[in-house]
């Protein structure tokens, strides 16, 4: 939860840097007629402005004035080579000082990975972490000792100056070349450039708000902004990996040939080849993709490329994953629905949402607040009006009962209280400083932000007592208020002023925001979705009066834009963090707007400049160790925002602060699969919108779609109207529809996070990924398969009855896609693009021909779920075969005491199952197999070789399905068990 649109003509236009410890001078402003509360100024984020480099006329290009390097002395090694790189003309300190000397490295460390760096040759332990990552911050790549057989080849030459390619060696295709550019390497800006194909097929580099394929024409930033979900700017994280696809036709002779174009022939063979390109490079940055290149330019850090051949997506995504770090598995109950919103006063007003998800019978699995539950909003404390100690542990108690759980919000900055008012006191803060737990000015002094409780400091995850200080305050919290997973928030990190605003100011305390909270003056009204008037006429038009009415007594005016900016000239052997010569695209502005300053200082020396994208990584981790203290044996569950490559580790995530409007709910499809890609599959968006009021058809539509999101939340902002499930008639009814079918594939869902965990499977899937040899699918993303065997094809049009879709593979006779409402195959379209009826309530879903899929009952927690008897469904493909796995445990451990695997193979009307038991005994029973695409049966039919009582099978010829009743409660207990039809 962070700074909401509507606030934007406070926040919005900031663009900034102050000095460091500046004193707020302005006169105490009281933020109602009652409270006499010091407000920190606007003024506080506000500063000189800048220009991005990539919308300057006057910015210089490092490529037409910089020399490049040129190798020598090359050394062979066991896994590669190493190399000499010289300034090869004389310096251009474009944008910093050049380095004059670098080592090159190269490792071809596994047959799927190529490992390429260049570093400064003299890097001091003063100056190491201006170019490297902090050794343990991040997971560290295991490397095959020797003599590894790569699919990778690279080369170089000094030709007019150095560069490098890598290549496929199977089809000699360039994958990467930096040939005939320059390498720029100086201390505050690192550049080099590869060439791309005609319109090339790139995907990653998250975290965005974009489609799904990005484009020839985009520049993508690296720099964790707490600016809300907002298209085409930097938001939370920084992954810099990306996925690029290929497309190729193959001749007579078997050659392939490059297919550059977008259009395609229905009637060619076509093959697909991708690879991977992770840039291990934490920096703030800019990525270029323009008509027939890629280009890094970074502020910092060193050249650090891993390469992976594939060929194909899942064989990429696997190479990265195993670099980086697997996803976490989450306990069963995460997958449940929950609720949230900010505005929830009271553990009573928790219990009532509670109870009338349970009036209504809408599954709902776990309840959350947002910051209401603190203390003035500190960390850990409880405000005793309506979360007191107390009442928090019976309200647990009885949630823990229902099969239900509890998350709260933590954030990331720490209340530092008054110095003069002893009743200011804060303990947690004092334990933290103790222990030496806070970022530092320069100077040494204590760094003071502001956010939510007022003037606030930053935990320091490179100095040695903060993360114990951190776990435990999160297990002292727990044995007051007993919660299940936590909910990081705010880690960008973000601050809601320019430079250590509160270190002269700390006798205000507590103060102030700079802006106007959600129902104090000043705060505008929340709008409704566009179109809102269209199915809520009566409401949408007193919401127009209600907005009208607010513009006339709090009129708004726009921030003008600045025609000077701030533009630094190098000096040599300096850094000018706060304002480096190169400005990236940052939204906000110059780097210290709404963030920590980049001179704030970690306990090593090293500074915020370097490790601002690895903050919220930081606390990840250190909340991931605190929630092992406190249940050791359990998976912890942890929802943060700022990530980073690897982080998916130890955490989901959700997309952050977005809008209550269609085009939110349509980028959600293109956010997911790029998390999936980048390692993060449990993720979510807030359903039917965090800022803003939602309506009815909105939340109908948006509940629907995320039933099939890994992570199913719905939230919304304070001052909203509520959004609950159950507030409109037509959503307990689409939600309830959704949910029983998700609630039925939760076993489905877990394995297949099984899958991704321990063998870096993919969960929420793009169709190109799903079918590679279908160039028309490469910027598919208005739908989506849920592992290999779902498909989802949502309304994301405000008044639509209606949605096209594709059916891959059907036209050309290879694939069958079974309604899953009515059981049976769908025609073969005459064309790729169809239209589906779908009137409001109804989301379509197709299970894919081939598939077998174990179900159990849908219930109102996962609890009941998992406790209720077993559906097999087949799916038959076009030649009568299916497949399908099932993982079980206890859903809790980290290391499970017992498991149990089932392979599920059809063949010649046949279903045999394999049963490995890792000691699990599953004891609820196998009720039903149905069998979709049956063209007909042979009686008798035999369950385990003995014949099925012809009053249990239920053959329809019509729709050629077929339903065997068993009954069956010992058939998990043996190895396997068989039907035959």
């Amino acid at each position: 939860m962070g700074i909401p649109r509507t606030w934007g003509g406070v926040l919005g236009g900031l663009s900034a840097f102050c000095a460091i410890a500046q004193a707020q001078t302005s006169t105490p402003s009281p933020t109602s007629s009652a409270s006499a509360q010091f407000t920190v100024p606007a003024e506080a984020n506000f500063a000189p402005a800048v220009i991005p480099n990539i919308k300057d006329p006057q910015a210089v290009d490092a490529q037409t004035v910089c020399p490049g390097y040129t190798a020598s002395n090359v050394q062979q090694t066991s896994s590669g080579f190493t190399a000499s790189l010289a300034l090869a003309g004389n310096s251009c300190n474009v944008y910093g000082t050049d380095i004059d000397a670098l080592s090159l490295t190269v490792e071809y460390q596994r047959e799927d990975r190529l490992h390429v760096s260049i570093v400064p040759t003299h890097i001091g332990a003063e100056n190491a972490t201006h170019y490297i990552i902090p050794p343990g911050y991040l997971a560290e790549a295991e490397v095959e000792e020797s003599n590894v057989v790569s699919g990778l080849e690279f080369s170089w030459t000094n030709d007019p100056s150095f560069g490098f390619e890598v290549t496929r060696k199977s089809t000699k295709d360039v994958l990467f070349s930096t040939k005939g550019t320059k390498l720029v390497f100086e201390n505050q800006f690192v550049e080099f450039k590869s060439s791309l194909p005609e319109n090339y097929n790139l995907y990653g580099l998250g975290e965005s708000i974009h489609g799904f394929k990005l484009g020839n024409n985009y520049t993508k930033t690296f720099y964790a902004a707490d600016a809300g979900a907002t298209v085409d700017i930097n938001v939370y994280g920084a992954h810099p990996f990306y996925l690029e696809t290929r497309y190729f036709t193959e001749g007579a002779d078997g050659k392939l040939t490059l297919v550059t174009s977008d259009e395609t022939s229905p009637n060619s063979n076509y093959t697909s080849l991708s690879h991977g390109v992770f840039s291990r490079n934490a920096h703030g940055q800019d990525i270029l993709m323009q008509e027939d290149s890629i280009t890094y330019r970074a502020l910092g850090g060193s050249i650090d490329l891993y390469f992976f051949p594939g060929p194909s997506q899942p064989e990429v995504t696997k190479s990265y994953l195993t670099t980086v770090g697997l996803p976490a598995m989450q306990q069963y109950w995460t997958f449940g629905f929950h609720q949230c919103r900010w505005g929830y006063k009271s553990w009573a007003e928790l219990e009532d949402v509670v109870n009338n998800y349970t009036h209504f019978e809408i599954p709902m699995e776990t309840i959350w607040t947002d910051i209401d539950w603190m203390l003035r909003y500190r960390d850990f404390e409880n405000d005793p009006e309506g979360f007191d100690d107390e009442s928090s542990k019976g309200f647990i108690q009885r949630l823990h009962d229902s099969g239900r759980h509890y998350v709260p919000i933590i954030d990331s900055a720490i209340y530092i209280p008054n110095p003069e008012d002893l009743e200011d006191a804060y303990p947690v803060f004092e334990r933290g400083n103790e222990a030496g737990a806070f970022l530092t000015n320069p100077d040494g002094s204590i760094y003071v932000g502001a956010v939510w409780p007022g003037y606030t400091v930053f935990p320091d995850w490179l100095a040695e007592g903060t993360e114990q200080w951190w776990i435990d305050e999160m297990v002292r919290y727990h044995q007051t208020t007993g919660y299940d997973g936590a909910w990081i928030d705010m880690s960008e990190i973000s601050s809601f002023c320019v430079g250590s605003c509160g270190s002269n100011n700390l006798t205000l305390q507590p103060v102030h925001v700079p802006f106007a909270l959600p129902g104090e003056p000043g705060n505008p009204v929340l709008i409704y979705p566009e179109g809102f008037n269209k199915t809520n006429a009566t409401e949408a038009a007193f919401a127009s009066s209600a907005r009208a009415s607010w513009s006339s007594a709090y009129p708004t005016t726009s921030a003008t834009s600045s025609a000077s900016y701030v533009r630094t000239t190098p000096t040599p052997g300096v850094r000018d963090v706060n304002y480096p010569p190169y400005a990236i695209n940052n939204v906000k502005g110059p780097l210290a707007v709404a963030a920590i300053s980049p001179n704030a200082t970690h306990a090593d020396g090293t500074l915020e400049y370097d490790m601002h994208n690895l903050w919220g990584h930081g606390i990840l981790k250190a909340t991931y160790n605190a929630l092992s203290a406190i249940s050791p044996d359990a998976r912890p569950f942890i929802l943060g925002r700022s990530t980073f490559a690897g982080s998916g580790s130890y955490a989901a995530h959700w997309g952050g602060d977005n809008w209550s409007n269609w085009p939110s709910m349509i980028f959600s499809i293109p956010q997911a699969l790029s998390m999936s890609l980048l390692g993060i599959p449990m993720f979510g968006a807030d359903t039917c919108g965090f800022a803003d009021n939602t309506d009815m058809e909105l939340c109908n539509r948006w509940m629907q779609l995320s039933a099939f999101f890994p992570f199913y939340r719905n939230h919304n902002i304070i001052g909203a109207i509520s959004q609950e499930a159950y507030r409109w008639s037509s959503v307990i009814d689409a939600s309830k529809t959704a949910m029983a079918i998700r609630y039925q594939l939760l076993p489905y869902m877990y394995t297949l996070f099984y899958h991704a965990h321990t063998k870096a499977e993919t969960v929420m899937r793009a169709l190109a990924w799903e079918f590679p040899h279908d160039p028309s699918l490469a910027n598919a993303d208005r739908q989506f398969m849920l592992g290999p065997s779902i498909m989802v094809i949502p309304v994301l049009e405000q008044g639509a009855t209606s949605v096209n879709g594709v059916f891959p593979g059907l036209i050309e006779g290879e694939e069958v896609w079974y309604d899953w409402y009515n059981n049976t195959a769908i025609p073969v379209p005459s064309q790729a693009n169809t239209t589906i009826p779908a009137p409001l309530g109804h989301i379509p879903v197709y299970a894919r021909g081939g598939s077998v899929l174990p179900l159990q009952q849908a219930a109102l927690t996962t609890r009941d779920a998992r406790n209720s008897p077993w559906d097999i469904l087949v799916a038959l493909a076009k030649d009568g075969s299916a497949t399908g796995k099932l993982y079980l445990d206890d859903g809790v451990s980290v290391t499970p005491d017992a498991t149990l695997h089932a392979e599920f193979k059809v063949e010649n009307r046949k279903l045999e199952t394999i049963i490995e038991h890792g000691g699990w005994v599953e004891e609820n029973s196998l009720r039903n197999v149905t069998i979709w695409g049956v063209e007909k049966t042979k009686s008798p039919i035999k369950f385990n070789g003995k014949v099925v009582s012809a009053k249990n099978v239920h053959f329809n010829g019509d729709k050629h399905t077929l339903v065997v009743s068993l009954s069956s409660a010992s058939a998990w207990t043996g190895k396997g068990w068989s039907l035959e039809w």
